[in-house]
């Protein structure tokens, strides 16, 4: 999975005009002679894909054996809905519904469209390099390592392959929040429900599992890709190490408590679901009433305000649908073009990560009080303890990432460090308080935003305190 990653990292290309004086901007201008990566993002997405869905048709089936309606109805909604998403996706960013391609729109029909996209992605892999081919676009991307500009002649056969890689990227997150997370849920609430574990079920589980955490993964790179645009982004294997543990214990321990909280009280589960999904759906609704902002005029050329209404809010839905079970990384902005806000910081993180937890412990402590009698035999408080410690060993490699392993860390004004140190010299004497050293860490984090005097932990003090010092 990490090296599918990897692979993805440099695949944006960006429409650039050329420099009339790049000398004097040092910018290093290089031709595109080296190997063209394969595309191992397609190829692994569409596996997850096939995977899945074989995997659901085959437990359907066994559902369908014993007469377990309720289940194999559920398992079919949760295998076609975002089976059907996934193929508007690629038809509508491929544009193919203007164009003469009769077969690709039968496949799109027949659910197999990420095979024959894959096969085309594949085809023009092996085909590159037979013919040169002069650049069709300029890519500009600061090197932070070398501290210059370098601007990349993009052929056609790597432009091709990187629309094949983003349109896969977004199908990687559909499949993997509006699919493979309820997928996951209903399976394991009827895993413990019918007391038995079937071998299709549990794979399926695993299964899913992969592809959630996969997705949150390309949800935290888009946001790197998308906030730096203009800068040449590489993660190293720690990165990845850290943002694989950071969102597999995140997604795990919030499924697991959504499921044992709806095995206690199911109809309650019903209400903490909706009232999650309609706040994050929203919330970006009501930012942008405040902002008093018009909609974004680069969704689609064509459409009409009612066309682009309507794909915004399947971008706010899905948007809702990654944060009711993890952090998404971006914050949504409607009146932009990009519907991307780039300026993020430190401080809705915190209350969405306070609040998850909050909400976690309050879940996780009602069904300890009020479980069914299939748990008689199993350490309920245990459980309890096991799912908190997870949650929080995902935080702490969370903080690990933003403080040693961000890659454009040099950039940020804050670290992780400065921001605790800051928070934590509020509640020390005020006798200790002017004694302490500022912290000159250059490690970085998200905060962008703040003034740079937040880091003299003086300026932590109320204003009467600080005049006292003064």
């Amino acid at each position: 999975m990490c090296e599918v990653a990897m692979e993805e990292q440099g695949s944006e290309i960006t429409d650039m005009e050329r420099c009339s004086s790049r000398e004097e901007y040092g910018v290093i201008v290089e031709s595109p002679r080296h190997r063209v990566n394969p595309p191992l993002s397609v190829v692994w997405t569409t596996m997850l894909y096939c995977a899945e869905l074989i995997t659901a048709c085959i437990l359907c089936k066994s559902y369908h054996k014993t007469n377990d309606v309720f289940w194999m109805s559920l398992t079919i909604v949760f295998m076609l809905v975002p089976a059907v998403l996934i193929q508007l996706t690629l038809t509508f960013i491929h544009r193919d519904v203007g164009r003469d391609r009769p077969l690709v729109l039968l496949l799109h029909l027949l659910q197999l469209g990420p095979l024959i996209r894959c096969f085309e992605a594949l085809v023009v892999y092996f085909k590159a390099g037979q013919n040169e081919e002069p650049y069709v676009t300029l890519s500009r991307k600061t090197n932070l390592e070398k501290g210059r500009e370098i601007e990349l002649e993009i052929g056609q056969t790597e432009r091709t392959l990187a629309t094949h890689r983003n349109a896969f990227k977004r199908t990687a997150v559909i499949q993997a929040f509006l699919g493979s997370t309820p997928q996951l849920t209903l399976q394991l609430y009827a895993n413990i429900q019918e007391k038995y574990t079937l071998s299709v079920r549990l794979a399926l589980m695993i299964i899913t599992l992969v592809s959630i955490t996969y997705g949150a993964l390309v949800c935290s790179v888009l946001a790197i890709q998308i906030t730096y645009d203009s800068i040449k982004v590489r993660l190293r294997p720690a990165a990845y190490l850290c943002m694989v543990l950071w969102r597999a214990l995140e997604i795990t321990t919030r499924v697991t408590t959504l499921v044992l909280f709806s095995t206690a009280l199911t109809h309650w589960v019903i209400l903490v679901g909706g009232l999650n999904l309609l706040f994050f759906f929203f919330l970006p609704w009501v930012e942008f009433w405040v902002q008093k902002g018009s909609l974004a005029e680069g969704v689609e050329k064509n459409f009409s305000k009612l066309g682009t209404a309507v794909v915004l809010c399947m971008f706010t839905l899905l948007y809702a649908c990654i944060n009711v079970f993890c952090w998404s990384a971006v914050e949504l902005d409607l009146a932009h073009q990009e519907l991307i806000n780039r300026k993020q910081s430190w401080r809705r993180l915190v209350f969405y990560y306070s609040g998850r937890f909050l909400e976690n412990l309050i879940l996780i402590t009602l069904w300890y009080f009020f479980k069914s009698d299939f748990f008689e035999y199993v350490c309920a408080l245990l459980v309890v303890v096991q799912l908190l410690i997870g949650y929080c060993l995902a935080v702490l490699f969370m903080m690990l990432f933003y403080q040693f392993c961000h890659p454009c860390r040099s950039l940020f004004k804050y670290n992780v460090h400065d921001c605790l140190h800051c928070i934590c010299c509020r509640h020390r004497p005020a006798s200790r308080r002017g004694s302490m050293p500022p912290s000159y860490s250059t490690a970085a984090t998200m905060l962008k935003e703040e003034p740079l005097e937040l880091l003299d932990p003086q300026n932590c003090l109320p204003p009467d305190e600080r005049e006292s010092l003064a």
